[in-house]
């Protein structure tokens, strides 16, 4: 109430700027561990070729998580509340357990992320390391159950600088070729292994469960309002924040192409993320690696507790019920540590998480796109003609490349 206030009293440039957020959540989806590798072996393979495939897949990700916090701020409801209402309980609960199992894919890729990065930094076992990320990502979360949404989002913030830093550091000792870099605007391919490549990061890059969960966080932040002036400035305030928040998560994901493609060039090893951080440390010295591991590190701590947020967000409006998130936290630690101790290679498990989220995406996007479409939904705030023809378009495009890399992935030897 007392944020409401002060929004309310504030100037309108200034209350514009304090409803930002939710997007800078949403957007650590967008570098989390699954990432890391995809992106810095484009680079050490291909050079600057890619640049392009990021470029497109940060405006698709502008685009579809625009429309998911839309949906939260103009009906007050999330994504997985709408369709639970609209499904019944045999429906939901099959709806349910393909949504769960993209979040179960995610909560193990960003706790596996984090305790590669553990063990490059100090040496920890992996399966420790996937306790120590289990431990701190619910220490994050406690502060959303005891403090609520804005602390919550001050803390992911900071570990999305964190990650910034990280990320980008590489680059200042590492001179990038700008205008090599500008030529990979240009769409192309160079053979097959590159259109695998450019499948792998578009494709994969619009996450379901960020999906999902960008509609409950702006309406958690915001609440439901049936004051029209006030969804007007909220729905200005949502475009800012998300172009804001996937502009800084895009120039993240581009830097490690360009790091890759000015430092390791030609480098064998780089499909893993312990041999991309063996080449930074061999090219650019152990302390570009260490901030390059930190980086790593605070993804997976960052990523693993907007996963756990996202499960929880999904179980409550689909199947009407409530984990609290710290519960939910420890439940679904368990498989990432199970699958470490099994000496599961975990380059190959990120891999296979990327498949399965692969496979949620038609589920999340088709629906959202239908909804925010409805003017039964969204009354005079429902998509325009124009709007669902490049919604069309996008969910077309992605769900094309996300087959195409569940093909692959199967295929391939």
């Amino acid at each position: 109430m007392a944020l409401e206030v002060t929004e309310r009293k504030a100037p309108a440039r200034l209350r514009l700027w304090l409803l930002l957020g939710p997007a800078f959540v949403a957007a650590i989806a967008y570098v989390d561990p699954g990432n890391v590798a995809a992106n810095l072996t484009a680079g050490a393979r291909y050079g600057y070729l890619l640049v392009w495939v990021l470029v497109a897949a940060n405006a698709i990700a502008v685009f579809v998580q625009y429309q998911s916090a839309k949906l939260g701020i103009v009906t007050g409801r999330s994504l997985p509340e709408l369709l639970g209402a609209r499904l019944g309980t045999a429906g939901r609960r099959a709806y349910w357990a393909q949504a769960e199992l993209v979040a179960a894919a995610t909560d193990i890729a960003e706790v596996i992320g984090g305790a590669i990065a553990l063990n490059l930094l100090f040496g920890l076992p992996l399966p420790v390391g996937a306790l120590v990320v289990g431990a701190a990502a619910i220490g994050i979360l406690a502060v959303q159950s005891r403090r609520g949404q804005r602390p919550f989002e001050a803390v992911i913030l900071a570990l999305l600088g964190v990650i910034a830093v990280g990320f980008l550091a590489g680059l200042v000792v590492s001179p990038v070729d700008w205008r090599a870099a500008a030529g990979g605007l240009v769409p192309r391919f160079d053979g097959a292994p590159t259109v695998l490549l450019a499948a792998s990061m578009l494709g994969a890059t619009v996450m379901p469960h960020a999906i999902y969960l960008h509609s409950a966080l702006a309406r958690d932040r915001h609440g439901a309002t049936g004051d029209t002036g006030r969804v007007r400035t909220l729905l200005r305030a949502t475009r800012l924040d998300v172009v804001l928040a996937l502009v800084l998560a895009g120039a993240v994901n581009i830097a490690m192409l360009l790091l890759a493609a000015s430092a390791l060039p030609g480098v064998a090893g780089t499909d893993t993320i312990e041999g991309a951080h063996a080449a930074i440390g061999a090219a650019l010295g152990p302390v570009v690696a260490a901030v390059f591991a930190i980086g790593l590190l605070a993804s997976g701590l960052a990523s693993a507790s907007v996963g756990s947020y996202a499960g929880a967000t999904i179980m409550s409006g689909l199947l009407h019920m409530r984990v609290p998130l710290l519960v939910r936290r420890v439940v679904t630690l368990i498989p990432a540590v199970v699958i470490l101790a099994l000496g599961v290679d975990p380059t190959w498990a990120l891999v296979l998480s990327q498949v399965l989220l692969s496979l949620g995406i038609p589920f999340a996007m088709i629906p959202l796109l239908r909804l925010t479409g409805s003017r039964q939904v969204m009354g005079a705030q429902a998509d325009r003609v124009w709007v669902r023809w490049v919604g069309a378009g996008v969910a077309g495009l992605v769900i094309v490349l996300n087959l195409a890399l569940v093909v692959l992935t199967v295929v391939s030897p």
